[in-house]
């Protein structure tokens, strides 16, 4: 299975720079750390509209 990552625009490419990156394959959405590319979640879209719109929400600003 090939699957294509993408991260945010907001990521970078500097050094120690780390990111979340998405991909998609059929009904499942993937989720991964750049610096750890083989720890892989699989979720739904639906799952991951939740987590959004809860992060869009301002739902988990405490943990950061």
């Amino acid at each position: 299975m090939e699957i294509q990552w993408r991260k945010s625009s907001y990521s970078t490419d500097a050094e120690g720079s780390n990111c979340v990156e998405l991909g998609r394959v059929g009904d499942t959405v993937y989720v991964r750390e750049s610096d750890d590319p083989d720890a892989v979640i699989a979720t739904t879209p639906e799952k991951l509209l939740a987590f959004l719109r809860g992060a869009k929400d301002g739902e988990f600003d405490d943990l950061v």
